[in-house]
């Protein structure tokens, strides 16, 4: 071979070379092209509950964001998992919905600050996060929930308002708080602590953990310490930890002002009856639709500001996009007028046999 066939020869296999990698080159392209595409139509929402010993989570919470997801997108598919009250389940969750290749996360933290480390996990994926009712700590995009400090302040009112004249500086209050993991349960403490200091005397605090049993022996506790006929009231954070107080207390032969939370059913015909004396109504679908917009206006890559209004501070002092709705105060007077009416629960689920004398008297007809 001559040295003038030589270059023709590497020249050609030059241009050749060339060619194919222009080629590779361009089915990359593609490649990455599709991945683009493909991750435009990721229309997956993952959600995660905190437990299910409160009943709002599964029977209304799930039920209504699931709803409003459908409504808003029919081409979304929503991923759900409860932690039942455990932080390192919920920790594996977000790593199962990391691995399912969620594109946002509506996220209720079992322990606020424990889940920091997996929501960056799932921020560092792409995942949106959605803060739902409880705020957790990490990269948010966003937070839905209630003025939790204004709900404490609810609760302390309704009780000196139960109490009546015997809410006095030396009175006696035992207060059983939330679970400390849970932020809200210190929004709640702090409000309620705001309106009744100073006006009564908080004898005993101690957490129950959101968890009948631990109230309830908290409560027997506070009831051997302080004397029964040395408690004037009782501050329960939520409706379930209020069942195991009422409990102890008639177990002790006493009845004094008792508050909750969540407006559960069962917390509800306790007011009728005389054993508790106030809950707090908030309303879920509020939550459910705020969180749901927001969820779907994430997947779609769109602005959700005009539902997320205000901001929340974390602990760490980010101030994070957010929607906070008010809160009610509900006792035997306004059921009819507030949980009824709105249809949360109906007069038949209120009123059954052991119930019908009570609601009648409270105006549930």
């Amino acid at each position: 071979m001559n040295a003038m066939t030589r270059r023709i020869v590497i020249g050609t296999a030059a241009v050749s070379i060339a060619l194919t990698m222009a080629a590779c080159g361009k089915a990359g392209d593609d490649k990455g092209s599709s991945s683009s595409s493909s991750d435009s139509k990721n229309k997956s929402i993952g959600l995660l509950l905190p437990e299910n010993a409160t009943t709002r989570y599964e029977k209304f919470d799930k039920p209504l964001i699931e709803a409003k997801i459908k409504e808003l997108c029919a081409d979304c598919n929503v991923q759900y998992d409860n932690a039942a009250g455990d932080p390192a389940k919920q920790a594996q969750q977000v790593s199962s919905m990391i691995a399912k290749g969620v594109k946002v996360l509506i996220l209720d933290a079992q322990d606020s600050t424990g889940i920091k480390s997996s929501v960056q996990a799932a921020v560092d994926k792409g995942i949106k996060v959605v803060a739902y009712d409880r705020l957790a700590e990490g990269p948010i995009s966003a937070y839905v929930s209630y003025d939790n400090e204004k709900i404490g302040e609810l609760q302390g009112q309704a009780l000196l308002d139960a109490m009546g004249p015997k809410a006095t500086p030396s009175a006696n209050v035992v207060m059983i708080n939330g679970d400390p993991a849970d932020p809200n349960a210190a929004m709640f403490k702090a409000g309620a602590h705001k309106v009744l200091d100073g006006k009564v005397k908080i004898a005993y605090e101690q957490s129950g953990l959101w968890k009948d049993t631990v109230a309830a022996q908290k409560m027997s506790a506070a009831i051997t310490q302080l004397g029964k006929a040395n408690i004037a009231g009782v501050y329960s954070a939520n409706d379930g930890m209020a069942g195991g107080i009422a409990t102890s207390l008639k177990g002790a032969g006493i009845n004094p002002p008792l508050t909750g939370q969540d407006a559960e059913l069962a917390g509800l015909q306790r007011i009728l009856a005389g054993t508790q004396t106030s809950t707090i109504y908030k309303p879920y679908k509020p939550e459910a639709d705020a969180t749901a917009e927001i969820a779907v206006d994430l997947v779609n890559g769109k602005d959700f500001k005009s539902v997320a209004d205000t901001t929340a501070k974390q602990n760490g002092g980010a101030e994070i996009p957010a929607k906070l709705l008010p809160a009610f105060s509900v006792t035997k007077a306004n059921i009819a007028s507030t949980v009824v009416k709105d249809g949360l629960y109906t007069k038949d689920q209120i009123c059954t046999a052991d119930f019908a004398a009570a609601c009648t008297a409270a105006g549930i007809n």
